[in-house]
């Protein structure tokens, strides 16, 4: 039976205890609004969706190994990680998935980089062409972060992008609403998770 759907992957962003959680080191930036939106648990129910439908869903962890790995210091941002660096080694608490999504996560459908972009430093845009894979739909936080990030990154490589838009979060409301609204233009648009399911 095909469902549409053959060439499709979820590609699901930083989805990790230092983004999501209260102790994580994005924690007192990211832990509060991303619960008052919801976007966990609308993420895991798209995700369960996408793994029942035998669409592959491959989580980004962003890590920082013993000698930095592929890490650049030019942006503020990653200069903070890096002088945090041991709190993103990759078998630390805080890089591991949420225990919310980690039953959704196979060994070779996660992959972990130094860089903003998921598919920057590291192979797995390489392993998605391997795979057939055409059309990715895009969930994670921060929405102006590295799901715009990365977006804009796959659009480029060729994929066919949707960023799933109730299924990301931001900081602030409104600048997650101004990354969503660049991205409905940067990418092959913007769908929520009811929409992609009623596709």
């Amino acid at each position: 039976m095909t469902t549409g759907f053959e060439h499709a992957a979820v590609l699901a962003l930083h989805w990790q205890v230092n983004v999501i959680k209260p102790d994580g080191f994005f924690g007192g930036m990211l832990a509060e609004p991303v619960a008052r939106s919801g976007v966990v648990g609308r993420a895991v129910r798209f995700h369960e969706w996408a793994a029942g439908m035998s669409i592959p869903v491959y989580f980004t962890r962003f890590t920082i190994p013993e000698g930095e790995g592929r890490l650049v210091r030019n942006t503020a941002f990653m200069a903070a990680v890096g002088q945090a660096q041991d709190r993103f080694r990759p078998d630390t608490a805080g890089t591991q998935l949420i225990p919310e999504m980690a039953h959704l996560a196979k060994p070779d459908q996660v992959a972990d980089n130094q860089k903003l972009s998921g598919l920057a430093g590291n192979d797995l845009a390489a392993r998605l062409g391997d795979a057939g894979i055409t059309t990715l739909f895009v969930t994670g936080v921060a929405t102006n972060l590295t799901v715009e990030q990365t977006a804009r990154h796959a659009t480029d490589l060729g994929f066919v992008v949707h960023p799933v838009s109730d299924c990301v979060a931001a900081a602030d409301q409104s600048v997650h609403l101004a990354s969503l609204a660049n991205l409905e233009l940067a990418t092959a648009g913007c769908r929520t998770a009811g929409e992609i399911a009623a596709a």
